[in-house]
Order: structure tokens, then sequence, then C-alpha cells
């Protein structure tokens, strides 16, 4: 009774976090901000459901694929978010204004 109250909380968490995600690549002002939002909480929303079906299974072929499907997704957002950001920044896609100096800038745009 108490694994399906702890399966019921992180699928609803994980959701919410997937949610989260999804709004603020809708909702947030500039590529950057957007990808920001859809890698954290993208990324913590699918490990929790992903936590929920090891549990629900609880065998052992089930649980390492759903643990090894984490860990991908722990080493792969963080690198492909970066590229992302990168090819945004030297193909000088319209930033959101703000009071931040960008000394960057004329250094990889010579």
């Amino acid at each position: 009774m108490i694994l399906d109250w702890i399966m019921a909380i992180m699928i609803l968490l994980g959701g919410f976090f997937c949610l989260v995600a999804g709004l603020g690549v809708l909702r947030l002002p500039d590529v950057l901000i957007r990808m920001h939002a859809s890698t954290k909480a993208g990324t913590l929303g699918a490990g929790l459901i992903l936590g929920a079906v090891a549990i629900y299974f609880a065998e052992t072929g089930v649980v390492t694929r759903a643990l090894a499907t984490i860990l991908f997704l722990l080493i792969t957002a963080p690198v492909a978010a970066h590229m992302i950001g990168r090819a945004a920044f030297r193909s000088r896609v319209a930033l959101w204004k703000t009071k931040i100096e960008d000394g960057a800038e004329e250094r990889l745009h010579r």
C-alpha cells in the first residue's frame, strides 16, 4: 500500500514537471531560457516517471532499463542543451533583452 502511494506521488510529480517543461517551452521569451526549462524540468519529470515504473514492475530487466534511461537522460540532456545554445548564439538568434553585457559576442563573431 505504501508503495502505491509512493508511485502515485512520483507519477504526479513527474507529470507536473513535464507540464512545467512544456509550458516553459511555450511561454518563455528566448531560446536559451526555453532550453533551460525543457532540459531541467523535462529530465526531472521523466526520471520520476521512470522511477515509478521501476518500482511498480520491480523486475531486474525493467529496473535496469529504467535506470539506464535515467542515466542516459542525465548525461545527454546537458550536452544537447549546450550544443543547441551554442548553435543559437553563433547563428545570432535574437535573445531576450537584459542588462547583462556579453563579452563573448565580440570574440565569437569576428
